[in-house]
């Protein structure tokens, strides 16, 4: 799995970012954040990276700091907002402003981002209310309420860092979020397969 990309801007357009790294060229997805983030053409950069693979479709999409990641990966689940959706509303809205906006249960402030109307509002209240927040470093992170925090302490405790844990679990929950078998399963079993999977993806 994809976490980050270090290399040579090699050209900046609306919505997309190319990164030369050791001769390949990256064509990324990007929110207006992250053009505004990272250097100009010509400069090396470091951005963080998420894979959507899908049958008919592959893309890869960036962001200048974990945080934009993290909380672009809570706009994913909300139900109608996929990963271009998500692009265009923190293109629009500072992670900082949308977090007060769930907390505050201010409609009218996320009713003005283009592309979210009433209904999508609402189930990003729904979805995402109180279940945010910034920390000192200005990271997203769930709180610690949050249902797999116990696979994250388990992974913490052979030695990985929690934050990365954290991170490859939410990625996981995002690719597995479609899978019937998984979301058929108990609680102790998600637990179990989320384990096996993160700890996978960490060793690599």
């Amino acid at each position: 799995m994809f976490n980050s990309l270090t290399g040579t801007v090699t050209a900046k357009f609306p919505g997309a970012l190319y990164i030369e790294t050791h001769g390949i060229e990256w064509d990324l997805l990007v929110p207006d954040s992250t053009l505004d983030a990272v250097p100009p053409v010509g400069q090396v950069a470091k951005v963080y990276t998420w894979l959507l693979h899908r049958d008919d479709t592959m893309k890869l999409f960036g962001f200048a700091s974990v945080k934009e990641r993290a909380l672009f990966l809570d706009l994913l689940k909300v139900d109608g907002v996929g990963a271009k959706g998500a692009v265009k509303i923190l293109s629009n809205i500072s992670g900082s402003q949308l977090v007060s906006a769930l907390d505050e249960g201010n409609v009218a402030v996320l009713e003005k981002i283009p592309g979210v109307g009433k209904k999508t509002a609402a189930k990003m209240l729904l979805a995402l209310k109180g279940k945010l927040t910034l920390d000192g470093e200005g990271l997203v992170r769930p709180q610690k309420t949050d249902a797999y925090s116990d696979v994250a302490d388990s992974l913490s405790n052979m030695g990985y860092d929690r934050r990365d844990c954290a991170e490859v679990i939410d990625l996981l929950l995002v690719k597995l979020s479609e899978d019937s078998s998984f979301k058929a399963a108990s609680h102790a079993e998600k637990e179990q397969i989320l384990f096996r999977r993160a700890l996978v993806e960490l060793v690599r």
